[in-house]
């Protein structure tokens, strides 16, 4: 337990208050649905960028990942190669596309703009969309509250159940009023610190640089050090090497990372936005694995140090070195990093429920400031159903995490970018996508034994786009509608360019 010293409560606790007052700034300039899930489409390149990697990293950036490179060692450089691949082509395929057709269509959300992009008016798009965002966001959430779980215990020394509660309330306070604009700016905020902290604690807790932990880290294992096999020594597969990389394929049906693409202010911007978040992913992933190996070497040549739990690493460190003020600065990284993810999901799942399902399919002449209100007490109840799923202190980020993402980037990723790209596709196609998808990783993630153990994301993408492709050319061509705007948006986009 980290000594709960009166220096790291006042930084906590200052660090709230600059948050909750960002959100209680925006909740000025939220006036309709637009500005509360999209804010007003008025984010320039930093604000775009940053959001969009802290959303995307979350509590796992400090706890999963640092705790997965504690464990295996530089095996880890095969989960951060993906992602930070996946982040730079979801950027380059899809971030001015998809801004571009949500101005074509109108749309907010990512079942809004998929049922108006092939003009869907059974609505079955939109809602079976919006289930699958409450579904895996469901899970999601309850990562982020499981590692604020593990913050506030290890800090104060607060009982697990306590200490989610108490995280759970700093989330929805002001991701509640502010909307969209509140959690971006506050994610820009968050981003940096989280990106500071992971490169301050690694250098400062090396002795001798990089050749020293090398050295260091042979001296425990050599198996460490290698990339294609475990720490065991035994040979990585190419199950356990794929299903590392495919991490990379789920940014493609991420609806928080998608919506930042959305609220941009040009297209133009997305360019300098890509440039951003690239680096800043790579600097801060970078960060996430020396944490994790700096880490292993601190608890190994400290007899007093003891750790069950990996994913605590980056707490352990901050309070081994550093004076409490600094130490409470740091562990407010973990705070950022949980909010700025959690706050986004809330808000997604949120307009999932009042914009995909009230407005659609209960109360179509529902007014815009109703929208918000509803949209406000689904973030409420949300945060409740995922509290009960972070209930369990066994409970483990990156678990948690790996299966939102799968879910997410199966269901949503085939058809969002074969929306933007291929004219062909129609209803039927995108249907069968996000439901072969979306089951896919339902049911792979029960089933295990040879094949069956790789990553459920890659079945799960290949089978949704067999699905699109077979549904669409099997139900003829599109509507003239549909065909129509599909022209409207490749003309939009190249004045856009």
């Amino acid at each position: 337990m980290i000594e709960n010293s009166f220096a790291i409560t006042a930084t906590f606790a200052a660090y709230l208050i600059m948050m909750l007052a960002i959100g209680y700034y925006a909740y000025q300039r939220t006036s309709n649905s637009s500005d509360y899930f999209l804010g007003g489409r008025s984010l320039g390149p930093w604000p775009a960028a940053l959001s969009a990697g802290a959303s995307d990293m979350s509590g796992w950036l400090l706890l999963g990942l640092p705790g997965y490179a504690y464990a295996a060692g530089i095996e880890a450089l095969w989960l951060g190669g993906g992602l930070l691949i996946g982040t730079w082509a979801n950027w380059y395929i899809s971030a001015k596309r998809l801004r571009t057709y949500s101005i074509t269509t109108e749309s907010l959300t990512i079942p809004e703009f998929l049922a108006r992009r092939f003009d869907d008016k059974s609505k079955l798009i939109q809602s079976i969309s919006a289930f699958f965002i409450l579904l895996f966001f469901l899970f999601y959430t309850s990562s982020g509250l499981v590692a604020g779980g593990k913050l506030f215990e290890t800090v104060f020394g607060l009982d697990y159940s306590y200490a989610v509660v108490i995280g759970a309330i700093c989330v929805v306070s002001y991701t509640l009023f502010g909307g969209f604009l509140a959690v971006s700016w506050t994610d820009l905020v968050q981003g940096l610190l989280m990106s500071a902290a992971l490169l301050i604690v690694p250098i400062a807790a090396m002795q001798g640089g990089f050749g020293q932990l090398t050295a260091d880290l042979a001296n425990i294992n050599p198996e460490l050090l290698t990339l294609w096999n475990d720490s065991k020594g035994e040979p990585l597969t190419a199950v356990a090497i794929i299903s590392l990389v495919a991490w990379g394929l789920g940014y493609f049906g991420q609806p928080h990372i998608l919506a930042r693409f959305k609220a941009t202010r040009t297209n133009k911007d997305l360019t300098v936005a890509r440039r951003i978040a690239v680096v800043w992913s790579g600097i801060s992933m970078a960060g996430a694995l020396l944490v994790g190996l700096v880490g292993l070497i601190y608890v190994t040549n400290s007899p007093a140090a003891e750790l069950a739990d990996g994913e605590k690493i980056f707490m352990i460190l901050v309070n081994a070195i550093f004076h409490p003020v600094i130490a409470g600065i740091l562990l407010a990284a973990i705070l950022a990093a949980i909010m700025s993810t959690a706050d986004s999901q809330l808000l997604v799942s949120s307009s999932a429920l009042a914009e995909d399902f009230y407005k659609q399919v209960f109360k179509p002449n529902a007014t815009s400031e109703e929208v918000v209100k509803v949209g406000r007490i689904g973030v409420i109840l949300i945060s409740i159903l995922a509290l009960v799923l972070a209930a369990s202190p066994d409970s483990s980020v990156l678990g948690l995490v790996s299966y939102a993402w799968a879910g997410f980037g199966a269901a949503f990723g085939p058809a969002i970018v074969l929306s933007l790209y291929w004219s062909r596709m129609n209803r039927n196609g995108a249907l069968a996508g996000i439901v072969v998808g979306g089951i896919t990783i339902v049911v792979w993630k029960q089933l295990s034994g040879g094949w069956f153990d790789v990553y459920e994301i890659v079945p799960g993408i290949i089978f949704s786009t067999i699905a699109i492709v077979v549904g669409s050319l099997a139900s003829g061509k599109p509507e003239q509608v549909v065909s129509e705007q599909h022209k409207k948006y490749q003309k939009l986009l190249v004045e856009l360019e």
